[in-house]
């Protein structure tokens, strides 16, 4: 911790989201004049409606630690806005009635709450077309680079198989079968959550033209800080409140979902979360001075557990 003493992160997240969000709803701008009105409106909805935008922001912060020039930059901005655009869409879609059947996210009434099922699916699928098209914008070689890499954490082998193992896995904890083993979990968690944040660190390295063992070492940064903030949202549904969390309070154990707290309780779940962010500090530790929001982000992450 003594590392990012000194530096105020509260600053920092709220400068990079406030930039965030300007460049999302410069790519919403973009596409509304030719979306039909209400499916555009249902897209904003889902897009812009709050949020820590904790993935375009470890986006940036690995591009600017990896010491990427302004020539870059555009590239590492269309990644990031592209990262939170697929984000956008799980959550519309994990809301749904089929999924977690949720009435409630980032504090406001669900996207199909307020446009109804139908328009709330379409919403979702047109968020995640769109990300590619913002990555796509451009010639340069990095981008079909990072359009195999989201590609490859938002779908089957990331991000949507992760989805697909937590509703095989949600109901055993509530009693309908044995308790998955905790690597179980990892893996959910891995794929579901982890595998879009070591995607967005990973992918502001290739953006800023990292070598190599720089973009691994980025990749496991941020597989490590989204077990660790996964950990620590699993640690929020029990003491946390929907004010808080901006979700429906113990939504996770009223459905049975697999859980760290549901498994091995709260205080080893903290444990795990802290041990979950010191592999997360050590991953960028050879980035020095320019690693010092990614440090902090990462001490962020499991303090969240407390």
């Amino acid at each position: 911790m003594s590392e990012t003493v000194g530096f105020d992160l509260g600053r920092y997240l709220e400068e990079r989201r406030r930039l965030v969000d300007v460049l999302l709803d410069r790519a919403a701008t973009r596409w509304e004049a030719d979306v039909p009105a209400r499916l555009a409106e249902a897209m904003r909805y889902g897009l812009l409606g709050g949020g820590k935008r904790l993935r375009p922001l470890l986006c940036l912060a690995a591009f600017d630690g990896c010491g990427g020039d302004q020539g870059a930059r555009p590239i590492a901005e269309d990644f990031a806005v592209a990262v939170e655009l697929v984000h956008a869409y799980s959550l519309v879609h994990d809301d749904l009635p089929a999924m977690d059947d949720d009435d409630l996210r980032r504090g406001r009434p669900t996207c199909h709450k307020v446009y109804g099922e139908a328009t709330a699916i379409l919403a979702g699928d047109a968020l995640l077309t769109e990300a590619f098209g913002v990555l796509a914008a451009g010639d340069e070689p990095a981008r079909g680079r990072l359009c195999r890499l989201l590609a490859a954490a938002a779908g089957g082998v990331g991000m949507v198989g992760g989805q697909q193992l937590d509703l095989e896995m949600t109901g055993r904890v509530a009693g309908d079968g044995p308790l998955p083993p905790l690597p179980a979990i990892e893996e959910i968690h891995r794929r579901k959550t982890g595998a879009l944040l070591a995607a967005a660190a990973e992918g502001g390295a290739i953006a800023a033209g990292a070598p190599d063992d720089r973009v691994a070492s980025l990749r496991r940064y941020g597989q490590a800080l989204g077990l660790a903030f996964q950990i620590a949202d699993d640690v929020l549904d029990v003491v946390g409140d929907a004010a808080s969390t901006g979700k429906s309070a113990r939504s996770d154990q009223a459905k049975g979902k697999p859980t760290y707290p549901a498994l091995v309780g709260l205080e080893k779940a903290r444990e795990l979360a802290a041990k979950a962010r010191d592999r997360a500090v050590e991953a960028v530790a050879p980035l020095g001075g320019q690693g010092t929001a990614l440090k902090a982000l990462a001490f962020y992450a499991s303090e969240r557990a407390r």
